[in-house]
């Protein structure tokens, strides 16, 4: 996900009003608008601009009379960090595990295949963050051994 149009659709308040709209539940256009007090015309310009993005999904589903209708939801868990300091400020994506390596692999099957440098880029922060996760695992076993050696229990991994 482009961390850019995600702060752009956050910098909207209505698109931040659906958004937590839609975290309670799935909704079609129609309750979206009526909820916002927003014609429908505006709203579907905003689910279409964060569908596209990636932060929203649609499916369509079967009323008991007239046509299906569209409900919009959630599709993904974003997390963004923003670090604001004196002398940085850095911004960044971090989502499902493999958001990025999903994204990668449909803008390859869509046939663009400059992904290359991508890829090593994210294979490359996949090996620091295993790196990272190995020397944390190693430091926790550390500890609890030490905790249990100090509480005299006998066993010991």
């Amino acid at each position: 996900m482009d961390l850019e149009a995600i702060l752009d659709v956050m910098g909207c308040k209505t698109r931040r009003d659906i958004l937590n709209l839609l975290t309670q539940e799935p909704r079609f256009v129609s309750e979206i608008s009526k909820e916002l007090e927003i014609g429908q015309k505006a709203i579907i310009e905003h689910l279409k601009a964060m569908e596209e993005l990636g932060l929203l999904k649609s499916s369509f589903q079967k009323i008991e009379r007239g046509r299906p209708r569209k409900y919009y939801d959630i599709s993904q868990r974003v997390e963004i960090q923003i670090y604001i300091d004196r002398d940085t400020i850095k911004m960044e994506i971090s989502g499902d595990d493999f958001s990025k390596l999903q994204e990668l692999e449909a803008r390859f099957s869509l046939g663009h295949e400059d992904i290359i440098e991508d890829l090593e880029d994210l294979i490359e922060r996949y090996d620091k963050a295993k790196r990272y996760a190995e020397i944390l695992l190693m430091e926790a076993k550390r500890r609890r051994n030490i905790i249990k050696l100090l509480e005299g229990s006998t066993e010991y991994p």
